[in-house]
């Protein structure tokens, strides 16, 4: 199963560009990593630049609302306005574990969620809580590749 475009509508609703049927192959934090059908979340400022994550793969982004948009992405390239670019991270983990609801087949396609940035595992008290969500993502993309 994977994290659709139309998941994040319900999570953030200060959007522009196109809200189409996209689903994301990959969300990451990490604008180098290759994202191919990417959701790209700056968590902070070595997350590096939206073009290098859109050249990556990065077909849409979380976005402070406080930066400007660089004025190179399409207009039509989904972009989700946020306060809080970890919290939204966050609530982005956990809509995607509820989503999944313990859904174990190992052919489902699953969202890989490639996170490195260690602000935000600490970025509350919840750190624990966060970093066990992460292992759950991590153990069931793995049990699904060696089945």
């Amino acid at each position: 199963m994977l994290l659709a475009l139309k998941d994040l509508e319900s999570l953030f609703t200060d959007k522009r560009g196109i809200q189409d049927e996209i689903l994301f192959s990959t969300v990451s934090d990490r604008a180098a990593v290759e994202q191919p059908k990417g959701l790209f979340v700056p968590v902070n400022k070595e997350s590096g630049k939206l073009l290098e994550a859109i050249s990556n793969g990065a077909v849409a982004a979380i976005w402070d609302r406080d930066e400007t948009l660089p004025h190179y992405i399409p207009t039509q390239f989904p972009v989700f306005l946020t306060n809080d670019l970890a919290e939204a991270m966050i609530d982005i983990i956990k809509f995607y574990i509820e989503k999944l609801d313990g859904e174990t087949n190992k052919h489902m396609e699953r969202t890989n969620f490639k996170i490195s940035n260690k602000t935000l595992l600490n970025k509350n008290k919840q750190s624990y809580d966060i970093a066990g969500l992460l292992v759950n993502l991590t153990s069931q993309n793995n049990h699904e590749r060696r089945g």
